[in-house]
């Protein structure tokens, strides 16, 4: 009796053993990865979501063993991207590089065709980007502090600049108007370069960008660093403060982003990219690469990226109304 006891004890060791070795599957009993992995970013090449991913791609694609390979679908401020992934088999071979402007979208765009909180599946935050309030050296301001007392006592005339119309960068200059009670006037341009080098030309006074657009601007001069807008000081440029700290307490606009899959992706997949990708950010030279293209490391398991997603929709929902921003 004793032996039959031992061998059947035995036998169910070897089973969980042997299950727990199973490698990750994509639902058809197949070893997932077996074939190239497509990440769509939702913006055109070139830009700071663009060169994030292709920087952590090599990196992944050898862990993984298969390609992992970027798939620019920009348009629609992110949704036409966003749609191609939310309506993609549920197999871990189409991912989204997701970003703020997801959660921003929701509260201005109406009639998106999917649902972020039902149609993904969250992966992992991934990065937090560095923005910045900077203003023209001819703007008599070096503080957040000054800016308000000037902005006070010029309503509607002082100009500041964004990378579009309901980008986070809108919504940054959006919230320390209602924040600070101050009335300034927004002029969108096609993204943050544009923005940035108009900034530079004068033709609009204040901005908030990312970092990788105005940095070389701040550092020959031709801007003027005021804070960042970020929660916390960023390891890019931890001499600036944030705007919350320099005079405006409770302000907080950051930038971030993180990778998701299709709703019902086996959690087995689910948990297999979240390793690599974490992996891939503990890398010094990887993150060494990340911090110089201006973005910050800020890894966040799926429930936590998940719960921030939702956070973030209520969050930008409050700001929308309160300013009125409308999207045509």
């Amino acid at each position: 009796m004793m032996n039959i006891r031992c061998a059947v004890c035995l036998a169910i060791l070897v089973s969980a053993g042997n299950a727990q070795a199973q490698p990750a599957s994509s639902g058809a009993g197949q070893a997932y990865p077996t074939k190239t992995i497509r990440l769509v970013v939702p913006f055109p090449a070139g830009g700071p979501t663009d060169i994030t991913a292709r920087i952590l791609s090599p990196k992944v694609s050898e862990a993984l063993g298969h390609n992992l390979i970027i798939d620019n679908r920009g348009g629609g401020s992110s949704i036409i991207g966003s749609d191609i992934v939310a309506k993609s088999p549920p197999d871990g071979y189409t991912l989204l590089l997701c970003t703020v402007t997801n959660a921003i979208n929701v509260s201005l765009i109406p009639k998106i065709p999917y649902d972020m909180s039902r149609d993904f599946e969250p992966i992992a935050q991934l990065f937090i980007t560095t923005s910045i309030l900077t203003a023209h050296p001819s703007l008599p301001v070096k503080t957040v502090k000054e800016l308000i007392a000037l902005a006070k006592t010029r309503p509607g005339q002082l100009t500041y600049g964004s990378a579009g119309n309901g980008s986070p960068s809108h919504l940054a200059g959006e919230l320390l108007k209602t924040m600070s009670g101050i009335n300034l006037l927004h002029v969108p341009y096609k993204g943050g370069g544009p923005a940035a080098v108009e900034q530079v030309a004068g033709q609009v006074q204040l901005a908030f960008l990312s970092a990788p657009a105005v940095v070389p601007f701040i550092k020959n001069g031709r801007l003027r660093a005021l804070a960042v807008t970020n929660a916390k000081r960023s390891i890019v440029l931890p001499e600036l403060p944030t705007i919350a700290e320099a005079g405006l307490p409770g302000y907080e606009s950051e930038g971030w982003s993180g990778i998701f899959a299709p709703a019902k992706t086996p959690a087995a997949v689910v948990q297999r990219l979240y390793s690599e990708f974490a992996a891939a950010l503990r890398d010094n030279d990887i993150r060494a690469k990340l911090i110089a293209a201006g973005v910050e490391p800020a890894l966040t398991p799926p429930e936590a990226l998940g719960k921030k997603m939702r956070d973030e929709i209520v969050r930008w929902r409050k700001v929308v109304k309160a300013s009125g921003m409308k999207i045509d």
